[in-house]
């Protein structure tokens, strides 16, 4: 079903954006881009610490008299900046010496002995002339560079720039940040390659989304000091090139700056100022640390400093009062309203007019009260997605008459286009705005690359069930029309604030196999502008921009398939189709760290303690994979291949699989095998894999009964064993529900759930609703199943007996369809917030250890006080050993207790 932002009747909601509907003049514009004005040093940080950034003191403080500050341009004649260009090694990343040393070790495995000083006349200009340049110096023979730079980035990525590796220059971040609030536009454009700009960004800890472009070497032949490199950022940031600021290092960069015909600010953490000052940078400072917002504005000038200085009385407000001063304010409101009460007795004495007034106030009270508990969800929400929500549109076009031949379809469809597109009064597709990142492509416009084309739009959020269903249906219909001038663009809208980082959004393209061009949409503009209310959401655009339909849902493959062949066909009657290729570069060839990794996406695991073994999920590589508790590989089960075979290990098929559950008195380990909607034994002693349930197709089945294969299952996403009654529990996360497969006779049925998605505790199976549980957990002493609800955020206990259930933390308890109640709180029972929790694990100590996934933490939750407290994990995401809160994990999927149940082995 499709996820929507209110509930609905059940059945699928279907619109069509057509002539019927105004253009959404209601909804909220984009963010503008706002020039600063000369602030002093109190109001900038007064302004900074609105937006929660922290600037460090020594930004608005004097340089230091060891500082070189050589001053070419100041005040009004410095002109408008509108963007900030940086440099990579040797501005952002102090990665300059360590990219000498890795050239050492590649030279070094050849038997050529050079230095790292070798390598300085030929830094900044890419690492082919930068290895090559050296080589040619040392007359090395046969010197292949395409050769050379593979083993140069295999050693630095493995040596040098491991992530989160602290190889950042001091002040980098805050001076990003200072540019970000101050309205302009920042670009990394580096003579590296993309999978070194990557890399170093990771291991400064700065986030590839806190940039509006990245420019690397990989598509320009010319590298500095040509200036190709800045005119692509500018070109890419919409900024003409005389509003560009460059950030150098290197002599290189600086000449490519001036090629550029950008202002240059040079920094001496390569060269010295001798060498800087033949490219006559416009000015020069010590590292980057060492310019200021001050420096961009103006070109160094301190003229402006104190204008519009405040005194520290006048500069308070609301903007940077601490809660606690914002709660005693709020109360003392409060108490001031209480001071003179209404008396019961006037209350019932009082007028019509006051009985009214009373009234009125306690259903605004309420509506503020249900505002407050839902006010994520209200984010999503826009008058043009209400209003297609409640009132829906002419559906006709999606309308499939079983009788009808596909003839007769494709006529009705070209009525429906010729009708429309003669209307007058069509709506038409907002622009993609400049500032979004894009994924497997360069940035995309409707009104240029995509002009001429038939785009359907998928409206998605990596965490929904629902949005993963429906690739096979786009990946149907893609190579079907291949050839022709069609292209599906994915519109990442985030649901949660995790889902938001371009660097998540990346894996889940990767994870899911995404092949087509996908947007991050993070603000929601082209959702709200577009009145999208679920996910997925399928929006048609013609070849001239118009929008001709929308649907929402899953289980429409024939209906994409018939309206898109039925809209390029009467478009190319028209003449107004045009096949030009689009700038594809998709993000599986980008990182070669895919090919060497032993697992892709692993998804969850199960161990086997008393004979030293773990079984992990090898969820892209369609296997399982068994080590030792040490980590070393003991075999696999699956060819690799994709499919749905039973039969000997090396033979067998899996599509995905997710959850584990060890059966040791048989030897036995059963397997959620996602994609394949199956689940699936395998047993060690014969080695042979067995389908017990399920049969590759996605079912619909809610009550469940049937024995075998002949019972379909949704996206099983995880699985428990319990031994006492040869069951294996079922995680349904594709219809909200969990299930039972007697080990004995065969048979599965629904537990627990009416397969209704949100969050509701009731006494019994049905009374009980959930929003894709991930995460399963047997809690014996308890007769209860641990459940970890992933969309509700929320963890629950199921009684094994009725299948009702009941809270244990998070979630929000008052409303069920509220599934937008999340983020990172320890506390107690309903307080707790979490976010996107897809593993927990019952241990010995009767305590619930918590995946809460997308905050990348461990949480103790105890069943009983159901307090929830953090174990490990910064709440960052990351790679990084050590004791539990200073430890840091991407993405946990999942935790189970081993040996002694000491200690944790996480997914």
């Amino acid at each position: 079903m499709a996820r929507h932002l209110a509930p609905s009747s059940g059945s699928l909601h279907r619109l069509l954006a057509s002539r019927h509907y105004p253009p959404s003049s209601q909804a909220p514009p984009p963010r503008p881009l706002l020039l600063p004005k000369p602030l002093s040093a109190a109001m900038q940080l007064q302004r900074r610490g609105r937006r929660g950034v922290v600037i460090a003191a020594a930004a608005a403080s004097p340089p230091s008299p060891s500082s070189p500050r050589t001053e070419v341009a100041e005040g009004p004649a410095w002109g408008k900046v509108s963007a900030v260009l940086f440099d990579m090694d040797g501005v952002l990343c102090n990665s300059e010496e360590p990219s000498r040393q890795a050239g050492v070790d590649v030279f070094a495995e050849m038997g050529v002995e050079v230095t790292v000083d070798d390598f300085v006349p030929f830094m900044g200009t890419g690492e082919a002339n930068f290895l090559g340049g050296v080589a040619r110096v040392k007359g090395v023979k046969d010197f292949n560079p395409e050769i050379a730079k593979k083993r140069f980035f295999e050693i630095y990525l493995d040596k040098y720039a491991k992530p989160n590796s602290g190889i950042g220059f001091p002040g980098a971040l805050e001076l990003i940040m200072e540019c970000k609030n101050a309205g302009l536009k920042v670009a990394v454009a580096s003579s590296a390659d993309r999978i070194k700009v990557d890399a170093n960004l990771a291991a400064a800890g700065l986030p590839v989304s806190l940039f509006d472009a990245i420019v690397s070497a990989d598509a320009f032949e010319n590298l500095k000091p040509a200036p190709d490199i800045f005119l692509s950022a500018s070109k890419n940031l919409g900024v003409d090139t005389s509003e560009c600021i460059v950030i150098e290092d290197a002599l290189a960069g600086v000449q490519a700056a001036k090629a550029a015909e950008m202002r240059c600010i040079a920094v001496t953490t390569t060269l010295e100022e001798d060498a800087l000052q033949q490219g006559s940078p416009s000015l020069i400072r010590k590292n980057i640390g060492d310019v200021s917002i001050n420096d961009i504005f103006y070109g160094g000038s301190n003229a402006r400093h104190n204008d519009g200085a405040e005194s520290s009385e006048n500069s308070s407000s609301i903007g940077n009062a601490s809660p606690e001063s914002l709660n005693g304010a709020t109360n003392a409101g409060l108490s001031g309203t209480k001071s003179s009460p209404i008396s019961k007795t006037e209350g019932l004495l009082g007028s019509r007019r006051e009985i009214l007034r009373y009234g009125s106030l306690g259903v605004a009270v309420s509506c503020l009260f249900v505002a407050a508990r839902n006010w994520k969800a209200m984010q999503f929400a826009s008058p043009k997605g209400l209003l297609n929500f409640f009132v829906g549109g002419n559906s006709s076009i999606f309308v499939n008459n079983e009788g009808d031949s596909l003839s007769s379809r494709a006529q009705q469809i070209k009525k429906y286009l010729a009708d429309f597109e003669f209307g007058g009064s069509a709506t038409y597709a907002p622009e993609f705005p400049r500032k979004l990142d894009w994924l497997n492509t360069a940035p995309l416009q409707f009104g240029r690359d995509l002009k001429g084309r038939v785009v359907l739009l998928d409206f998605w959020t990596y965490c929904c069930i629902n949005c993963m269903h429906v690739l096979p249906d786009l990946e149907f219909v893609e190579k079907k029309y291949k050839d022709k001038p069609f292209t599906v663009v994915g519109v990442h809208s985030a649901k949660f604030d995790n889902e938001k980082d371009l660097d998540a959004i990346r894996n889940a393209v990767l994870r899911y196999k995404i092949t087509h061009p996908v947007v991050n949409d993070g603000d929601m503009y082209l959702w709200r502008e577009l009145g999208v209310n679920s996910w997925p959401t399928f929006v048609l655009i013609g070849p001239n921009g118009k929008v001709l339909a929308q649907i929402s849902g899953e289980g429409h493959r024939k209906d994409l398939d018939d309206v898109v062949g039925a809209a390029l066909e009467f478009y190319e009657d028209k003449k107004l189709l045009r096949n030009d290729p689009l700038p594809l570069a998709l993000e599986k060839d980008k990182d070669s760290r895919l090919l060497t990794s032993p697992l892709k996406f692993p998804g969850k695991l199960a161990l086997d303690v008393e004979n030293n073994r773990v079984f992990i999920s090898d969820s892209n590589h369609n296997r399982i994979v068994v080590t030792n508790l040490e980590g070393q590989f003991i075999c696999q089960v699956g060819s690799s291949e994709e499919g749905l075979l039973d039969g000997p290990f090396d033979a067998a098929l899996f599509n995905r699989p997710q959850g584990l559950s060890y059966n040791s008195k048989k030897n036995i380990l059963y397997v959620a095998d996602t994609e394949n909607h199956a689940l699936r034994e395998i047993n060690f002693v014969d080695e042979t894999v067995r389908t017990l349930a399920g049969n590759g197709t996605k079912g619909s089945d809610y009550k469940g009964g049937g024995q075998g294969t002949d019972q379909v299952l949704n996206s099983p996403w995880d699985v428990c064993y319990d031994p006492s009654q040869e069951t294996v529990y079922i995680a349904m996360a594709g219809q909200h529900q969990i299930w039972k497969h007697n080990i004995r006779d065969g048979v599965t049925n629904v537990l627990s759930g009416d397969g209704y998605e949100r969050n509701l505790n009731g006494s019994s199976a049905f009374r009980t609703s959930f929003a894709q549980p991930s995460g399963i957990s047997l809690a014996p002493e308890l007769q209860e199943l641990i459940v970890a609800d992933s969309e509700s955020s929320s963890i629950r206990a199921v009684n094994l007996k009725t299948g009702g259930s009941r809270l244990l933390a998070g979630g929000d308890p008052v409303f069920p369809e509220n599934l937008f109640r999340f983020g990172d709180y320890d506390g107690t029972g309903s307080d707790v917030l979490l976010q996107h929790p897809l593993g927990v694990v019952y241990a010995s100590d009767n305590q619930v250890y918590v995946a809460d996934s997308y905050n990348h933490k461990i949480k103790r939750l105890d069943p009983v006080t159901r307090k929830v407290t953090t174990v490990a994990g910064t709440g960052r995401a990351g790679y990084k050993d050590g004791p539990g809160l200073s430890a840091q994990v991407s993405l946990y999927l999942e935790v189970k207790f081993c040996l002694s149940y000491t200690s944790v082995d996480l997914c």
